[in-house]
């Protein structure tokens, strides 16, 4: 006899006891950031991107949250996470724009999802998945004005409009849109700003001639519709801002936006313990105790995307206290100074980031990275807890 096969029922999913640790996910907020940055840019139409799970923070949540807020469109990265949207019901405008060469596109154009197109070899394979289900096909083409990611070279430009127009007679495109990425936007003053910002506008132009002429025309990321009005064109694409991440520090605050962070991280001390002064804690010793001292237990780690840089450098809140995190960040678990005659007891609530606590931005201070990694890399195993009511 073979091996007997367990049922897919009798395996629990992997994860987190929510009240033992939870990325608590304040949708209210995130509602009210979107309302603040619509009013920055003068009400007009808005992109919010949910590519990534929205940053860490639940893709469909988030994304039904945002069409609650009277977004117009989403933007995600992948054909798949587009697809995900449909499936959940979505059904307002929708951008995807990063996929492999054997994407499949037919389920993506008879699903109304926008395909950002790149080269001529990828306007040919839509074409033909257009023809396949019986439907003109939404694309937007992508131009690289100095990124040096995707987009098309400029030298290959004028081609790709010529195909599309030709593409778009037949029938078998629309040629919805036309964009781009900013290098530096969150860099004001930077000289790539005024160079991508030229290169457009006159790759705007080379489709003008080619008889493209576009519903939408954008440019602008977070930081760009904050800072860079003349980017605005016909839409803002609005990513990390909406989660009440700076795109870098000072940009929003500099501008008057009052951002309010939607992620918070929390748990619940599992252990409270005293060492003696001379102490080592957690692997390899990397600090010592220089007093006898209270540590806690916080049950989140680099497996939950907690950062192994923060050890000895971040800080979390522990009843209304900043502590500090010691010694080294372990997979499940992390270590902080509570101090000498610490009030904490097993099962004392802690703000590892967000309200009440640090911000995202203080954690990719303390780990040399940016806010954006620090929400977006939470994993799996961390339910998130999406709450809709206002505190």
């Amino acid at each position: 006899m073979g091996e007997p096969i367990m049922e897919a029922t009798a395996v629990p999913a992997p994860g987190i006891d929510p009240d033992t640790a939870s990325a608590v996910v304040d949708l209210a907020a995130f509602g009210r950031n979107i309302a603040r940055l619509r009013e920055h840019v003068g009400g007009m139409s808005i992109m919010v991107v949910v590519k990534a799970e929205a940053y860490g923070h639940g893709m469909i949540n988030c994304a039904a949250a945002a069409r609650r807020a009277g977004v117009d469109w989403l933007g995600v990265a992948t054909p798949s996470e587009a697809l995900r949207l449909r499936a959940a019901g979505d059904q307002g405008r929708l951008l995807c724009w990063l996929y492999g060469p054997d994407e499949d596109f037919e389920a993506v154009v008879a699903a109304d999802i926008d395909i950002t197109v790149h080269h001529p070899e990828q306007l040919s394979v839509i074409s033909a998945a257009a023809g396949a289900v019986q439907r003109t096909a939404r694309v937007q083409l992508k131009i690289d004005t100095g990124l040096s990611r995707n987009g098309s070279p400029i030298a290959d430009w004028e081609q790709l409009c010529a195909l599309a127009a030709e593409a778009e007679q037949s029938g078998a495109v629309r040629v919805a849109g036309i964009w781009s990425h900013l290098a530096s936007a969150d860099e004001p003053g930077h000289p790539s700003i005024a160079r991508q910002s030229e290169r457009f506008a006159d790759a705007l132009e080379v489709a003008a001639r080619n008889g493209l002429h576009p519903d939408l025309r954008h440019l602008a990321n977070s930081a760009a519709a904050i800072t860079l009005p003349e980017a605005r064109y016909d839409l803002v694409r609005l990513g990390i801002a909406c989660y009440g991440v700076e795109p870098a520090p000072g940009v929003a605050g500099g501008a008057g936006l009052e951002l309010e962070p939607v992620m918070t991280l929390r748990a619940r001390l599992a252990a409270v313990k005293a060492i003696r002064q001379g102490e080592g804690v957690s692997y390899g010793h990397t600090w010592i105790a220089d007093r006898d001292t209270v540590l806690g237990l916080v049950p989140l780690g680099y497996g939950d995307g907690v950062p192994v840089h923060a050890g000895n450098t971040a800080a979390v809140v522990v009843g209304g206290r900043t502590v500090p995190v010691r010694g080294r960040i372990c997979m499940d678990q992390f270590v902080v100074e509570l101090g000498p005659d610490a009030p904490e007891q097993v099962g004392d609530e802690v703000v590892v980031f967000g309200a009440g606590g640090p911000t995202a931005q203080d954690w990719a201070d303390a780990c040399g990275t940016i806010g954006y990694e620090i929400v977006t890399r939470i994993g799996v195993r961390v339910p998130r807890v999406h709450r809709t009511d206002p505190e």
